[in-house]
């Protein structure tokens, strides 16, 4: 199919397009999910080099579930960040079984749109936001950035999480707390505002 014909075309049906050849559907399906479970991964995980393997190895996994996807069971954008939360949780867990090695993270190119003063300020509230997030428990960190960074329902979550809609909740509250806690007195500077309500 030509590529104006698939933009409108739902995950599912570009998914089993791909599996009956069309190689079109697939490039469109990896542009939709790619850089979405990439943001996902590297907020989990704080680290480029891992998100980007986290998001191959996703896509791979999709790709090999494509022939045998059974339709209306789950939205593959749920699928994938579920296999995304289970391959994030595998890497921190090892992460712990070894020493820790630290490299200094290489510097964002700058886009040239905005002033050196203000990619600064950019820089440290994502900086201090992921600092901040790295600290909280696994599932805690994955149901507030699945809620506040990737903008998903409490129902979606408790899907890519495999828990109820309470738990979620409950989940997002602790970890909101945790975060204000760990940001306390950086609020203003990062943009977060603990005041602000979830919305189910």
């Amino acid at each position: 199919m030509p590529r104006d014909t698939l933009a409108d075309v739902s995950d599912e049906t570009l998914l089993v397009l791909y599996a009956n050849g069309d190689a079109e559907a697939s490039r469109l399906l990896t542009t939709r999910l790619a850089p979405r479970i990439f943001g996902y991964a590297l907020r989990l995980l704080a680290d480029r080099a891992e998100a980007e393997d986290v998001t191959q190895e996703t896509m791979l996994r999709l790709w090999q579930q494509a022939p045998k996807w059974r339709s209306g069971e789950a939205q593959v954008s749920t699928w994938a960040y579920r296999v995304v939360t289970n391959l994030c949780t595998d890497l921190r867990r090892a992460r712990m079984r070894r020493p820790a090695v630290t490299l200094d993270d290489a510097p964002e190119v700058a886009d040239g749109t905005k002033s050196a003063l203000a990619r600064i300020i950019e820089g440290d509230r994502m900086t201090a936001l992921q600092t901040a997030l790295s600290q909280l428990p696994d599932r805690q960190r994955q149901a507030v950035v699945l809620r506040h960074i990737e903008g998903m329902t409490n129902p979606q979550i408790g899907q890519i999480m495999e828990i109820g809609v309470e738990a979620v909740e409950s989940l997002t509250a602790r970890g909101k707390r945790t975060l204000a806690a760990l940001l306390a007195g950086q609020q203003q500077e990062i943009g977060y505002d603990g005041s602000q309500e979830d919305e189910a």
